[in-house]
């Protein structure tokens, strides 16, 4: 962890790689992630965690799969929402965009539940940034 302040874009600057999240810093037990998106992710689901999304370029929309049925929320700049543990979930950013996740450390990308990570998908706990 550093202990130098650390300007996120600058660290977006820092990277390439959609749908690859880069550790930005921990607190506590958490990772504090950062990635680029564009395109379609996959649907999964995370058991035993909530999900946290902060919108920081672009627009990101999340499919969700709830008992009420689906429905999608659409996030733009600045927008944060919280995809409870335990509701499947398919992010997706057809324009782009960059977001800040808040997860435990060690949480999958690709939820619990999956039967093959997609190709695209290069690391599914995220790298450290490099500074």
């Amino acid at each position: 962890m550093s202990t130098e302040p650390i300007t996120l874009t600058a660290a977006l600057a820092s990277f390439d790689a959609l749908w690859s999240p880069r550790i930005v810093t921990r607190v506590n037990d958490y990772d504090v992630r950062i990635a680029k998106l564009r395109g379609e992710f996959v649907w999964h689901v995370h058991e035993y965690t909530d999900e946290f999304f902060l919108v920081l370029d672009g627009h990101l929309d999340i499919g969700l799969r709830e008992p009420a049925g689906e429905r999608t929320v659409h996030l733009p700049t600045g927008a944060v929402f919280t995809v409870p543990r335990g509701v499947e979930h398919k992010p997706s950013a057809p324009a782009g965009a960059s977001i800040l996740l808040f997860e435990p450390t060690g949480t999958s990308t690709v939820g619990d539940r999956h039967e093959a990570v997609p190709a695209y998908v290069d690391v599914t706990t995220g790298h450290a940034l490099d500074r």
